[in-house]
């Protein structure tokens, strides 16, 4: 279980870092900017507390930077198309298995003190999550999920507008992404503390702030 982080503080990663199992840091969905999100990556790598960083496109470049920070995987909104998810898991894997460059100039790799050959053989891979959030996609879903994702992230409230509102068409939707993941034998994960999920968001630091200050009043 974990949660999404929108605000700059390194205390919102120390916060969760006692409760949670994981974060989401948001690069979609909030006011942070590339210096933030590295800095919030870096700071938990270096208390040993994984962080997922979400984007809304795959940037090659902007994939190694979270990573080589100490991100424990990207996260990819609305993922629509294979060639997308084979594209984020390709940048995330360096060769022979993806085309992410290689440098040991970075903290991961203690700036160049670790060997070569140490670095790549103690690299636990990425985490790659897409999330499932529209009403159609390009390419079926269960192809989407079998195209190099290790969680598929169910989007309910996107899906909810992309449906215009109608409940019960997103529920069937939602039914059928999550069916689409059973098939590809990758776990669900989504928005909200369901049993089904076994990567579950709930809420964000923002979220809980203002829960938690309206409830001094």
């Amino acid at each position: 279980m974990g949660t999404f982080v929108k605000l700059p503080a390194l205390e919102s990663i120390e916060i969760c870092a006692q409760s949670l199992d994981f974060c989401v840091v948001d690069y979609e969905h909030s006011q942070l900017s590339e210096a933030d999100v590295l800095r919030l990556v870096r700071h938990a790598a270096a208390i040993g507390f994984p962080a997922v960083v979400r984007i809304p496109e795959v940037d090659r470049g902007l994939v190694n930077r979270l990573l080589e920070a100490g991100a424990a995987g990207i996260q990819l909104s609305a993922a629509r198309r294979v060639a997308e998810v084979r594209a984020l898991a390709s940048a995330v894997a360096y060769a022979p298995d993806g085309s992410r460059s290689i440098s040991l100039a970075h903290p991961q790799a203690r700036y160049g003190a670790v060997p070569l050959r140490d670095y790549l053989a103690s690299k636990e891979a990425p985490l790659v999550v897409i999330q499932l959030e529209t009403r159609e996609t390009e390419d079926p879903p269960v192809e989407l999920c079998r195209a190099g994702a290790d969680v598929a992230f169910l989007g309910l409230t996107d899906l909810l507008v992309d449906c215009d509102l109608d409940e019960g068409v997103a529920a069937v939707r939602a039914e059928t992404l999550a069916a689409a993941a059973a098939e590809a034998g990758i776990a669900l994960g989504g928005f909200g503390a369901e049993e089904r999920f076994r990567y579950s968001v709930v809420s964000s630091d923002v979220a809980l702030l203002r829960e938690a200050v309206a409830g001094v009043g």
